[in-house]
């Protein structure tokens, strides 16, 4: 693999989006954390809409996540079964551990951060 493998610069910084990602959900977990226990406190307090408003933030981020995953498997000439979720090789039609049939390649390549 060369030194300055242009797969592997993509990969490295998909890689660190979901790093970065993670620590961001972490943060709001702490924060949720942090104002359910003022709301125990303090009775009166209601912080359920700023408590739903981060719940939706790491919802987002999940979800972020997945696609950085995925476009890592694509820049590794890999995809994943939406059924049975096993990795294969991106020119297979059909999942090599379930034969479920794959959405179309062409698809997939338009969505990868170097179409």
């Amino acid at each position: 693999m060369p030194l300055f493998d242009p797969k592997a610069r993509t990969i490295a910084a998909l890689q660190k989006s979901i790093d970065e990602k993670n620590v961001r959900i972490n943060q709001y977990f702490d924060e949720i954390g942090r104002l359910y226990f003022g709301q125990f406190k303090n009775e009166t307090e209601d912080v359920s809409k700023d408590i739903n408003y981060r719940c939706e933030v790491i919802d987002t981020l999940y979800k972020e996540i997945e696609e950085d995953k995925i476009k890592i498997l694509f820049e590794k000439g890999l995809k994943v079964c939406s059924s049975c979720k096993k990795e294969n090789a991106l020119e297979h039609t059909f999942c090599s551990v379930c034969g479920a049939k794959f959405e179309n390649t062409e698809d997939l390549a338009d969505s990868s951060p170097n179409a």
